[in-house]
């Protein structure tokens, strides 16, 4: 290995499985690659990272398969330790605990796609090698380990989320079955008192009238109204009562898992209160999301240098299809799928906010573009100004229309009991910084 060498490995990732190649990219002519395979345990991952780090590996690559590359994005560590051959015997010398002294890319896997019926593992780890060495992959954005927690912490919250909206879908149908027209009387049907009826049916209540007189005062239907909607109730047998004690009880497991993942989320970002505090000031954003967008992007946003970078990676930039300087398609490119989704889902909201910039803009666009559109250039700009909060440290104001200042004080208290509950430090006061969207 001369000193102007600089070697290249590829890996080839399964879950059992490790197919390594090493290459010098600074030798010229044919690249003639070492090839070894090592197991996907920690044994394995361990000799990987001796003999990656005793043929002076700089740079390493591969590729997003599953979920199996986070093993080897988590190096082991130990200390003096060997492992058995498949004997039984200690024959292994002890491997060190070492530094890892190259670079590690996951590169995206479409972008090394093999030729129809010729992937083969060291041949998928050569070629990766050689696209990696010609800039024709596609790297991934790795957070570090902390920051994929906060992922993984908002992301499951968010996904039962969607469970409760879909146990509520599977409620309302059941009842509709079994002719209970509750949903058309009531505007949350898991609300206080949807629950006590429920929980009324499922114990075997029968009379009509009783069970609407469980109805709290805050309920618009009528006494008569709430007792037509359950005139099925007698009906119901003993199966259908078993089944609908099920709804509460899982709702119940749900609300308890999604407590928790709260709780967790504001204590694992409890040091970056302040910037989910200036998020969370944003029209149609809040705590929560606030949280996700930090889990996402990271605290600063600093992986991202400037705010186009950042609206391209989550993808709700417009994209560009160009040949012959004729751009075929303008349709956004496909990125991180949570942000998309907060993104328009926040957006929604932040029209909605009269005399804010977001509802100035979508008024503008609408008439010409309709409101699919719309709505995505709202979240294209919110992305932007996401950046520009988190990357500078700057805080939100609304440079928009005259606004209610009663409204915004309603707001304003809103935000504080969220960001309290949440176990937040929050004084209202008027912020000394701005953002000009």
């Amino acid at each position: 290995m001369t000193e102007t060498s600089y070697r290249i490995a590829g890996i080839d990732v399964h879950k059992k499985m490790l197919a390594v190649v090493v290459t010098d990219a600074a030798e010229v002519g044919e690249f003639r690659f070492e090839r070894r395979k090592f197991g996907a345990g920690a044994s394995g991952l361990l000799q990987l990272k001796s003999w990656l780090a005793e043929q002076g590996v700089k740079e390493a690559v591969m590729e997003s398969t599953a979920q199996y590359w986070k093993p080897i994005d988590h190096w082991p560590k130990t200390k003096d330790r060997s492992y058995p051959d498949k004997s039984g015997c200690s024959s292994l010398p002890p491997v060190k605990e070492l530094e890892t002294t190259f670079s590690l890319h996951l590169a995206q896997a479409h972008s090394n796609k093999a030729p129809k019926g010729r992937k083969r593992d060291f041949a998928d780890a050569e070629r990766l090698t050689r696209r990696h060495i010609a800039g024709e992959l596609i790297l991934s954005f790795v957070p570090d380990p902390e920051q994929r927690l906060w992922r993984t912490m908002t992301r499951t919250r968010q996904q039962l989320i969607r469970d409760r909206v879909r146990l509520q879908s599977q409620l309302d149908s059941f009842l509709e079955e079994a002719r209970i027209k509750l949903s058309s009387h009531l505007s949350d049907l898991l609300g206080l008192s949807g629950r006590l009826m429920l929980q009324a049916l499922a114990e075997g209540g029968t009379d009509p009238a009783k069970i609407a007189a469980l109805a709290t005062q805050g309920v618009e239907a009528t006494q008569e109204e709430l007792q037509d909607a359950l005139s099925a109730a007698g009906g119901l047998n003993k199966l259908q009562r078993r089944i609908l004690k099920l709804f509460p009880e899982r709702l119940t497991l749900l609300e308890k898992q999604i407590d928790v993942l709260e709780k967790s989320a504001a204590e694992a970002l409890r040091q970056h209160q302040d910037a989910v505090r200036r998020l969370a000031e944003m029209p149609g954003l809040g705590a929560q999301s606030a949280q996700q967008i930090i889990a996402e992007v990271g605290p600063k946003a600093a992986t991202f240098p400037s705010a186009a970078q950042l609206a391209s990676w989550v993808g709700c930039c417009p994209g560009r299809e160009e040949s012959a300087q004729v751009s075929k398609s303008d349709r956004s490119p496909k990125g991180n799928r949570q942000m998309r989704t907060l993104l328009n889902q926040a957006a929604n909201a932040a029209v909605k906010a009269k005399g804010s910039v977001f509802e100035v803009q979508y008024q503008r666009l609408v008439p010409r573009i309709g409101h699919l559109k719309a709505i995505w250039a709202v979240a294209h700009k919110m992305c932007r100004i996401i950046w520009k909060i988190l990357h500078e440290g700057a805080a939100y104001e609304e440079h928009g229309l005259r606004t209610n200042l009663n409204a915004v004080r309603q707001r304003a208290n809103k935000l504080a009991r969220q960001l309290r509950r949440l176990g937040y430090d929050v004084q209202l006061k008027p912020a000394n910084a701005g953002v000009t969207p």
